[in-house]
């Protein structure tokens, strides 16, 4: 015997399911949110430690050693 249910239900099945997956949704793409943050702030953090040991000079105090390229 084939089971009926009433409109109403049907409904209500369609609003649960949907407001669920929307919450999902939206956590999902919170978490994706703060990990791409957490990553940029880690790369901005290398980026910085880079530019700092760039920044350091260690050239020699004269020019003995180096080679210049003339042009002519």
């Amino acid at each position: 015997m084939a089971r009926e249910t009433s409109p109403g239900l049907k409904i209500l099945w369609v609003w649960t399911i949907g407001t669920a997956a929307i919450l999902v949704t939206n956590v999902v793409r919170t978490r994706v949110r703060d990990m791409d943050q957490v990553m940029n702030s880690e790369k901005q953090e290398q980026q910085s430690t880079l530019d700092d040991s760039v920044l350091v000079d260690t050239s020699p105090e004269t020019d003995e050693g180096i080679i210049k390229e003339v042009k002519t």
